[in-house]
């Protein structure tokens, strides 16, 4: 697996960051959905150097332009619901991507994840890029993927998680092909004894929509 880590040069992602750990800038939900929205452009922008382009010709009010622009389609699949913010930032840079969007919750008392809800365009041959804020243990990631992946086969595979534990980076490198890209926003220490990121941000559903039942 290819992994790319953002945030290792100092840029504005990492104000973006901050603010989204920071237990008093929470109380915001707005704010909170905003910087991951924020979050997801810096991703799609960096993401999208890697594509492949093609060069064509623009024509302008005064003459022609030769230029590039993305080559291959490219597929939104956010996973529901906490990835929703991080979507509409990636939506704000492949403004003519097609979207998809898949669930995964875990059965209790157990590590087993279930998928049950898709709505996904065809990605034959296209980029599918997987969208998701946190990558705790990586077994929802790994659960849409073998979902999704029973019948068609993307061009390329680019997992995009604002942050991650390396527990998480770990069970992907285990469980999914050598092709797939993986972009990491920000690495945290780790997890602890119930699977929560540390120091992490908390449940990035909860503060950005609310608490669910």
């Amino acid at each position: 697996m290819h992994i790319h880590y953002i945030s290792e040069q100092n840029s504005i992602l990492n104000h973006f960051l901050a603010q989204l750990r920071d237990v008093n800038i929470q109380k915001d939900s707005m704010r909170f959905r905003k910087n991951i929205e924020r979050i997801g452009e810096i991703m799609a922008y960096e993401l999208s150097k890697t594509l492949p382009y093609k060069d064509v010709a623009i024509q302008t009010p005064l003459g022609i332009k030769n230029t590039t622009t993305i080559k291959d389609n490219v597929v939104l699949c956010s996973i529901l619901r906490a990835g929703l913010a991080l979507h509409t930032g990636f939506m704000n840079f492949f403004d003519d991507a097609e979207n998809g969007f898949v669930s995964a919750s875990r059965i209790h008392g157990n590590t087993e994840i279930k998928v049950e809800y898709q709505a996904a365009p065809s990605f034959e041959g296209k980029h599918l890029l997987l969208l998701d804020p946190m990558l705790a243990t990586g077994h929802s990631l790994v659960a849409v993927y073998n979902k999704l992946l029973t019948e068609e086969t993307p061009k390329e595979i680019h997992i995009c998680v604002v942050i991650a534990a390396p527990e998480g980076i770990k069970y992907l490198q285990e469980n999914l092909p050598d092709y797939c890209h993986l972009w990491v926003a920000t690495l945290d220490d780790g997890l602890n004894e119930n699977n929560y990121i540390i120091p992490g941000l908390g449940d990035a559903g909860d503060l950005a929509y609310g608490e669910k039942l």
